[in-house]
């Protein structure tokens, strides 16, 4: 077992393995939190993954795998923890925030109203839930999740486990450039179909008349990424017009209800 443990690369001292791992279960975690977070602050049971399929919310596991990683660097005690979380966190997601505008044109979060909010990618308080989530995560969350983790390994072997978790990653890889793409051609259905003003509006009507001409590539878009799948799957995705304001999707499908169930009316 040392011999195949020294094969194996790391980074900064942990398996690549392992945090393919870390990423996988805490994105899973991620999403149930998020979950949850919304049926009680919104009233509404919705999605909110980060893929088209599967309960994953890839900033957790991300946020989680980098925190874990750099963690040892700062564990000197709990307010080390939490400031180093606090970073790490909001790095992360301002980061996140910024290649998912670049690629798609949209974002999955925005704060901006929000007290100390920078360009509506990170703001204070969703900044201390990182450093808080970062204490919590390396003192209780994480040894518990490493200690299941051995008795996964003492009850299975080493190569069905590796198996199981590079089937899981390259699902994961697929399902986010279906993502990309799916999202891609969503919004640029939305700005053409429903007249929304944008910077690079000739480029995206290019696009769009592009598919349209291909008939068997527009039937298998609209079949397998409907606005109803696109809605449902993303409910709060949003674009900005060329005047920068904001654009909710699901605003302009109002036939297309965005959650699955509604528990309570917001107040």
């Amino acid at each position: 077992m040392e011999n195949a443990d020294k094969l194996e690369y790391k980074i900064l001292g942990i398996s690549i393995w392992k945090i393919f791992v870390y990423f996988i279960i805490y994105s899973v975690l991620g999403y149930i939190i998020e979950t949850i977070f919304a049926a009680i602050t919104m009233g509404v049971l919705e999605s909110r993954q980060s893929f088209l399929y599967g309960p994953f919310l890839g900033i957790y596991g991300v946020g989680a795998v980098f925190i874990i990683l750099f963690s040892k660097y700062f564990d000197k005690n709990n307010f080390t923890l939490f400031i180093g979380g606090y970073i790490i966190g909001t790095l992360t997601e301002y980061i996140l925030s910024f290649l998912i505008e670049v690629i798609l044109e949209t974002r999955w979060w925005d704060y901006f109203g929000k007290i100390l909010n920078i360009n509506g990618r990170v703001c204070l308080l969703y900044s201390v839930f990182w450093g808080i989530l970062t204490v919590f995560l390396v003192r209780k969350v994480n040894p518990r999740i490493d200690k299941l983790c051995n008795k996964v390994q003492e009850k299975i072997s080493r190569k069905v486990l590796k198996t199981i978790v590079s089937i899981i990653i390259v699902f994961l890889l697929i399902d986010c450039i279906a993502t990309v793409y799916a999202q891609d051609q969503f919004i640029t259905r939305m700005v053409v179909e429903k007249d929304i003003p944008v910077y690079n509006e000739k480029e995206v009507k290019k696009k769009y008349n592009k598919v349209k001409a291909n008939k068997d590539l527009d039937n298998f878009i609209n079949a397998a990424w409907g606005n109803k799948k696109m809605i449902r799957t993303f409910p709060n995705i949003k674009i900005q017009d060329k005047d920068h304001n904001t654009i909710y999707l699901s605003s302009l499908l109002p036939e297309i209800q965005p959650y699955y169930i509604k528990i309570f009316d917001k107040k």
